[in-house]
């Protein structure tokens, strides 16, 4: 037996709860995993909530990230003790996730848990701190490097805003935060933000093209936010879009690419292929101050996750959220 939240949608509605199951409820795969710790992501609350139509069906187990240990495998890459790591590949979406002790999964979709970091350690970085780092890769294999001008990043108490900053200020960029919650001035700067916008700058209806500010973006934002960096990036720079914190829309104009150059390149993270999440999680381990992870990210019991889906939904939770699944 085994607990886990489970969302379920029949004829008394839409319910996310704590439940305890049989191993015979688990889905087909050719590894088993004891959990030890998940994490909340902004699409498991929109899972866990029913604001979004993430869940593809049901019942379903969200969380899209898990760490812990092989308790059984017939894969050729994973043994039983082996620790390893997941993100993406629909879990939590299509295929039962990590807000539980256990999961069966693919071991395709699995890698090494990398030697660098704990099980605890790699759920406070989690999928956040991965497509931060893939979106740092991009940018950096486009050429936008630190001696270029400023980098901004949006969304930036989210997770994915937070562990950009961190990685970008200690690769020696100079970092500019947009957020909505201004009064998080102090935690931005301790990450390693040289200068704080409030998002109503850049969250409103723009024109095609502004002032020419930043070599480079990484945004989590998405709709008019999107639109209105891509119009104030430099010549040549370009934007790292991994998310739709405002909305799917992009209301934008060719302008900032056919007049100045600008790339908009999109990151997946959930479909990379394992070479792209082995390097990013490799490179991981050698940028971040591990005092970081304390301080991004805060620990709560699976239960709880529940709860705070609505608040994660609201803006309300900075940072990351760890789930310890057995508490």
């Amino acid at each position: 037996m085994f607990k886990a939240v489970l969302i379920e949608k029949d004829a008394e509605g839409y319910r996310p709860h704590l439940a305890t199951l049989d191993d015979t409820r688990l889905p087909a795969g050719d590894v088993t995993v004891r959990v030890e710790y998940s994490t909340l992501n902004y699409k498991d609350a929109l899972g866990i909530t029913g604001k979004g139509p993430v869940v593809r069906e049901f019942p379903m187990v969200p969380g899209i990230d898990l760490a812990g240990t092989v308790e059984d495998s017939s894969h050729p890459e994973f043994k039983k003790g082996d620790a390893v790591l997941l993100n993406g590949w629909g879990v939590g979406e299509k295929h039962w996730g990590g807000l539980s002790q256990k999961a069966r999964l693919n071991g395709s979709w699995l890698i090494p848990l990398p030697e660098k970091f704990s099980a605890r350690q790699a759920m406070a970085i989690g999928t956040a701190g991965y497509t931060a780092m893939l979106s740092v890769l991009a940018l950096e294999q486009h050429g936008v490097t630190p001696d270029k001008g400023e980098i901004l990043v949006t969304g930036a108490n989210g997770g994915v805003g937070s562990f950009a900053i961190a990685l970008l200020a200690r690769l020696g960029y100079k970092v500019v935060a947009c957020t909505g919650r201004v009064n998080e001035t102090e935690y931005l700067k301790k990450l390693g933000a040289v200068e704080i916008l409030d998002r109503a700058t850049l969250s409103e209806p723009g024109r095609p093209l502004g002032k020419e500010r930043w070599a480079g973006a990484i945004d989590s934002v998405g709709s008019h936010t999107l639109a209105n960096v891509c119009a104030c990036i430099r010549y040549g720079g370009a934007v790292a879009a991994c998310g739709l914190a405002q909305g799917m829309d992009f209301p934008a104009s060719v302008a900032p690419f056919i007049l100045r150059g600008v790339a908009l390149l999109g990151i997946d993270s959930v479909m990379r292929p394992r070479a792209d999440r082995i390097e990013a999680w490799k490179r991981l381990g050698e940028t971040l101050d591990p005092a970081h992870l304390e301080y991004i990210g805060h620990e709560v019991g699976l239960e709880q996750s529940i709860q705070l889906a609505a608040d994660m939904i609201a803006g309300k939770v900075r940072g990351r959220v760890v789930i310890d699944v057995n508490r």
